[in-house]
């Protein structure tokens, strides 16, 4: 039986229960198993009228909702391929991805979406909203054509990726991607809920089009979860405490905006709670190191009794099991942080084309400022320059139409990442960067950018992005953008620079206010620095500091 096959018994078996919940200012909107496969039906009915054939795509282009969850699942059905877009990328980007997979039908979420690709591409397929697939009467379909029949080496998805220094390429994953994780994904789930009986609660922010989130999505209806959906990104504070789910999938921006606001509100408060709450994480600190005091022993009762289990109802509810982590490396501060708070932190490490996972942390086992081991069935190693490869049976079918792109990542059976890695005695990874952000001082020194970026923001709270340069130049500078001053920064760069090998030294940089965003072309999809387009855009900037120091 395929994964799509267990899905559907599940929601059938689901019956009444809900399992989707759409949270809105206005109230909430649910979905139970019934409905949902009801749904899927109408949908299904929808694209048999249309004509589409197994092996066509079809895009779907619209904010998470119960319908996308529905359209999504009734594409996959039909044998049709899905190809989900993100709904806030550029019209351009979105079309010249469309033009790539060139889809029989897109299906976007409202009308401005719709206008945006017909004023971007006039020839493109037939595009209906979602409001025309389920607000019209179900159609019926042929009999015994409701069961889905898909084979393990079926295609099911297109999924881009974010493209930091080119045009995004499609990666095709197929049902036997899609199965074998599912099954990895739930037994790791299995073992954070102690095999408890009963529905696990998750909380959703992430867009359903990025793969490891559609993970997620798919891995909670096949458990007969109830994932709760976020509609609103500036609710989500307010939504963690109210869901109070058992876990949740997150990036790493925003546990360290958590970090930040906690600190800050403790702060502003002052007294006795600023100090309660200061000297017990610092006690904690102490005794993770084994170096802890009479006086630590007993400020970190305290704030095991009162502190730490207020902050946690207040920022997540009374349930939480876990917070789950993946897209980028989480810093060691922001998983410390949470870990003295009583927050068991789960890292997951993977790409698009390794269907979102290759490591994940074990629950009870993680080992901080790592991503955890590799999970079942699949193989990892270092490669030159040690390059993560990877091969088994979550690795992708290929890029759609780039056969020359595909043979050059996957070679001899092996998945080259770009990532640099390490692997400690216990088989736990740890990531250190993209090979091909390396920069290559004029000296000939490797840097990767990651971890010095990472430790600039630290120290800057106000900052909210920092981007190395000096490839073929004689030292390091950066871009910080955010609200700081000159001072702020060099005071910063002085304390790290003292410490620091010559070569790994940032003597330069400029500020800028506006962060780099999706919006001004500067960060993927997702949130990844598009670094060369940084670069380009602030050549005139770059050469003028690096002149200065020069003439200085």
């Amino acid at each position: 039986m395929s994964f799509l096959s267990d899905i559907f018994v599940q929601l059938g078996a689901a019956g009444g229960a809900t399992l989707l919940r759409e949270l809105r200012e206005t109230g909430e909107g649910d979905a139970t198993g019934g409905a949902l496969l009801r749904s899927v039906e109408q949908a299904r009915g929808f694209l048999a009228a249309k004509g589409l054939q197994k092996g066509d795509r079809c895009v779907l282009l619209a904010v998470n909702s119960i319908r996308w969850v529905a359209m999504d699942l009734a594409i996959m059905a039909e044998g049709v391929i899905v190809v989900p877009l993100y709904a806030r990328q550029a019209a351009p980007e979105l079309v010249a991805m469309m033009k790539d997979c060139e889809p029989s039908l897109i299906v976007c979420g409202d009308n401005a979406l719709r206008d945006a690709i017909s004023a971007n591409w006039p020839e493109a397929a037939e595009c209906v909203l979602l409001d025309d697939v389920f607000g019209s009467r179900p159609l019926q379909r042929a009999q015994g054509a409701g069961h889905p029949e898909v084979e393990e080496r079926d295609p099911v998805a297109i999924i881009y990726t974010s493209g930091t220094s080119g045009e995004a390429k499609g990666v095709v994953l197929d049902a036997g991607n899609l199965a074998h994780m599912l099954g990895c994904t739930s037994e790791r789930l299995d073992a954070l809920m102690e095999n408890r009986l009963g529905q696990d609660h998750v909380y959703h922010y992430l867009p359903f089009c990025f793969a490891g989130s559609w993970i997620l999505l798919l891995s909670c209806l096949r458990r007969g979860s109830l994932l709760s959906l976020n509609t609103d990104l500036t609710r989500i504070p307010l939504e963690m405490a109210s869901v109070a789910p058992d876990y949740f999938l997150n990036v790493p921006q925003l546990l360290e905006r958590m970090r930040k606001a906690v600190d800050e509100q403790l702060t502003n408060k002052g007294g006795f709670a600023l100090k309660a709450y200061n000297n017990a994480r610092l006690a904690w600190m102490r005794k993770r190191e084994g170096k802890a005091s009479f006086a630590d022993a007993l400020w970190l009762r305290l704030g095991n009794a009162v502190v730490f289990p207020a902050i946690r109802k207040k920022m997540v509810g009374g349930n939480l099991r876990a917070l789950i982590c993946g897209s980028a490396p989480l810093t060691l501060e922001t998983q410390l942080f949470f870990m003295s708070l009583g927050i068991q932190v789960l890292q997951v490490y993977g790409l698009t084309e390794t269907t979102a996972i290759c490591t994940m942390d074990i629950p009870g086992r993680a080992v901080p400022g790592r991503v955890g081991p590799a999970i079942e069935g699949i193989e990892m190693k270092l490669g030159d320059g040690d390059e993560i490869i990877v091969r088994g049976p979550n690795i992708f079918v290929g890029y759609w139409n780039r056969s020359q792109e595909t043979a050059k990542a996957l070679r001899e059976g092996w998945f080259h990442t770009g990532d640099q890695g390490e692997m400690d005695a216990a088989g736990n990874w740890r990531i250190i960067g993209r090979m091909k952000n390396l920069l290559i001082l004029g000296s000939g020194h490797n840097i990767a950018p990651e971890p010095i970026e990472d430790e600039i923001l630290q120290q800057l709270s106000a900052a909210q992005q920092v981007v190395l340069m000096g490839n073929g130049r004689g030292y390091l500078s950066a871009i910080v953008t955010g609200k700081v001053t000159r001072e702020q920064v060099q005071t910063v760069l002085d304390s790290m620079n003292a410490g620091k090998p010559h070569y790994k030294q940032v003597r330069a940089f400029f500020l800028r206010d506006e962060p780099f965003s999706i919006e001004n072309g500067l960060l993927t999809a997702n949130g990844k620095l598009k670094r060369d387009l940084i670069a380009a855009r602030f050549k005139a900037e770059i050469e003028e500091i690096y002149a200065v120091k020069r003439a200085g």
